[in-house]
């Protein structure tokens, strides 16, 4: 007998370190169902088991988590009330009738469930729930006494406003989705939940409004998620890149935000949100490159304040792309289309620098790069001053010692104080590494390559898609009603249809738009 529960115990850890999913069902035997328990865990140090007695006969067993589960709510809500219950009850109860007195009376508890497979059990304990075992009974209960640190709600870090909410999403999947209904208090809100990773088993929700959005576009989110095949999703972002249409593409498909409020905006407009446990940033889809510019502040302010801070992107975004590869191109080809004056004196600033223009370039943009990845691994008390006095040390001493020019200087910083204006960050780095292109270009075909490469780029974004929607929408295909939210922000009482593009099922909308 000994022989065969050793086998069985080193068949069971074989079987669970290999990762096959095998299934075992409870017995009537509470050693027994404990001792498979411990063999599938490992007997984890922190595994808690309190035996305890139901009536004189019966022996129940409560087995938790230490530090996943919550210690006040066993202690109060279960410990308490079996041990009264042993005292007033009679004998006469066969093991399944007080399990059902448990699950029904005597459990002050709102979560029970009801298992016999020990897959499921194990599962539900790893998350923090606790598990009530009755000897004689096939059967055990799970106990909603989840409970584990997670740090307060605060602002965003990476999407600050001037006006507007200050609350942000964190870690904990159910504080996520409380603060997305403070939002929207309509009953046609809808999460969906599964779990994803093979090991991690982490939940997944999926948000969408019910009666707004396209079914279509849900059964595509739904269908790619299905799809997702790897031990552990630690961030939205394995989640981002597994569905996404197109990985080779520099642009992000999918939105990521720490805000609730625009996950609410674009839930309410037809879009569809994906929220992580464990991760504080949702993913929203379908996008199109035109949210790459938009701010949730832009709502919150008056139409021409929107408008103006949006232009001020597109701008922003052309400087970081295009200011170095036009310097290199008029410097080293057009040299003709420079104005006199101007040209004196960049030749002046250039005379004694042993490098040509790209190389100048390609230095001081690595450099720039160099601090601003600095700046942000450093402590956020040092990180700011780093980069800019860093930049301002080096770029000096550059100038000094002749490696390049001062104009150089002002080129590089201008672009890199533009790409702060784009208010996706993911969409920012994307424009950052798409200049280098646009820089070797210029280097070697001038304005002609620069206007190459911008030919290849629409091109590619024209034929990119996110989830089925065209990622040049509402440029090409062309929806005139659109641009009332692109460029131009029009005033509040204008913007009172979803976008054409997402064919949502009702078109109408007294809500903003992102």
């Amino acid at each position: 007998m000994l022989g065969r529960n050793i086998f069985r115990r080193r068949k069971m850890k074989q079987e669970y370190a290999t990762g096959e999913n095998f299934s075992t069902t409870l017995g009537i035997d509470l050693e027994k169902n404990l001792q498979d328990l411990q063999v599938m865990l490992g007997n984890p140090g922190d595994l808690v088991i309190r035996r305890l007695m139901l009536g004189a006969n019966v022996g129940a067993a409560v087995v938790f988590i230490n530090g996943l589960s919550n210690t006040e709510d066993i202690h109060n809500d279960l410990l308490k009330n079996l041990q009264r219950n042993r005292e007033k009850e009679s004998d006469s109860r066969t093991p399944e009738e007080m399990l059902n007195q448990l699950q029904l009376d005597l459990i002050s508890i709102s979560s029970i469930e009801k298992t016999n497979s020990l897959d499921a059990l194990t599962l539900k304990l790893l998350s923090g729930k606790s598990i009530v075992y009755v000897d004689g009974v096939a059967e055990a209960l799970m106990l909603g006494t989840e409970k584990w640190e997670s740090r307060s709600i605060e602002e965003p870090v990476s999407e600050s406003v001037i006006r507007g909410p200050r609350e942000g999403f964190i870690e904990n999947l159910q504080t996520n989705m409380v603060l997305i209904r403070r939002h929207i208090r309509d009953p046609n809100l809808r999460f969906e939940t599964s779990e994803v990773g093979r090991r991690s088993k982490k939940k997944l929700v999926v948000c969408y409004m019910e009666g707004i959005v396209n079914p279509d576009i849900v059964k595509e989110v739904n269908r790619r998620l299905s799809s997702i095949d790897m031990d552990s999703a630690m961030e939205s972002g394995y989640i981002e890149q597994w569905i996404e249409d197109s990985y080779l593409s520099p642009f992000p498909q999918m939105d990521n935000t720490e805000r609730p409020d625009k996950v609410a905006s674009s839930v309410l407009q037809g879009k569809v949100g994906i929220l992580l446990d464990g991760s504080p940033f949702a993913l929203i889809a379908p996008i199109t490159i035109d949210n790459s510019f938009k701010s949730p502040e832009d709502y919150y302010d008056r139409w021409l304040i929107g408008t103006f801070l949006r232009i001020i992107r597109y701008i922003g975004a052309f400087i970081t792309m295009f200011l170095p590869a036009l310097y290199i191109a008029l410097v080293s080809f057009h040299q003709g289309m420079i104005p006199s004056q101007l040209a004196f004196s960049i030749a002046a600033t250039r005379e004694g620098v042993p490098f040509p223009a790209f190389v100048e370039a390609i230095i001081m943009g690595f450099t720039m790069e160099l601090l601003r990845e600095a700046g942000a691994r450093l402590p956020k008390t040092i990180g700011q001053t780093i980069g800019i006095v860093g930049g301002l040390v080096i770029g000096e001493a550059a100038v000094s010692a002749g490696i390049v020019s001062p104009i150089m200087v002002i080129v590089v910083a201008l672009t890199a104080v533009a790409s702060f204006t784009i208010p996706l960050y993911s969409v920012a780095i994307s424009f950052r590494l798409l200049r280098f292109g646009f820089m070797l270009a210029a280097a070697v075909l001038g304005l002609y390559g620069i206007v190459l490469v911008y030919i290849m780029i629409n091109i590619h974004i024209v034929n990119l898609k996110s989830m089925g929607i065209p990622y040049s929408t509402p440029f090409a295909p062309t929806f005139i009603k659109d641009w009332r939210d692109m460029v131009l922000r029009a005033p509040i009482p204008m913007l009172n249809k979803r976008p054409e593009s997402l064919k949502s099922k009702d078109k109408r909308s007294g809500n903003l738009r992102r």
